[in-house]
């Protein structure tokens, strides 16, 4: 087990499976039939995902166009509260194929207020592409058109996710040693 920060990080997901799956996903999208597609990373959470993704859509043929929308959820602590546009995208999303990235779906309520954005812009259509998926803690009926691993009840960290501005930096997806299930989100 990891030890980082003075912390046991228990791995969940390996930076070799991680990639495995991103060149599956980046197939699965690459078969679908879009038109001019307009990728749009949810950050702060899913820049290492989304980075990793695009790459491999590039080697499975598509060359979509990158954007970037940092959506707010979350208030002082870890309690999902009022979903905000911190900062926007530059691009006109009318009458094109959008493909939204965000690291973990886990309420809805950032991909479904993000995704509902996108269509109120004329988009064609919307997708969404997740690294995890927590379907127990879905506060809507939105699903992920294309989702990495289903993700067990933890609070994860590693590959672009944080505890407290710490650990975005493994190349893993992991959990602090000590964690039990239903007590903490992400």
């Amino acid at each position: 087990m990891p030890v980082v920060r003075g912390k046991d990080i228990e791995v969940l997901f390996s930076a070799s499976a991680i990639a495995r799956r991103n060149l599956e996903l980046a197939k699965e999208i690459a078969a679908r039939d879009y038109h001019d597609l307009l990728v749009v990373s949810v950050l702060k959470g899913s820049f290492i995902f989304a980075a990793d993704l695009i790459r491999a859509m590039h080697d499975a043929g598509l060359s979509p166009e990158v954007e970037f929308i940092f959506i707010s959820s979350y208030g002082a602590g870890t309690a999902s509260g009022d979903v905000k546009v911190l900062r926007d995208i530059d691009n006109e999303v009318g009458g094109r194929d959008v493909l939204l990235i965000d690291d973990i779906l886990e309420s809805g309520k950032t991909l479904k207020f993000t995704r509902e954005l996108m269509l109120s812009r004329g988009a064609r259509s919307v997708s969404i592409a997740v690294l995890l998926d927590k379907r127990m803690r879905r506060q809507t009926t939105l699903n992920a058109d294309y989702v990495g691993f289903d993700c067990p009840d933890f609070f994860v960290v590693g590959y672009g996710m944080d505890v407290a501005h710490a650990f975005r930096e493994l190349p893993f997806v992991g959990l602090v040693r000590g964690d039990t299930p239903g007590t903490a989100r992400r």
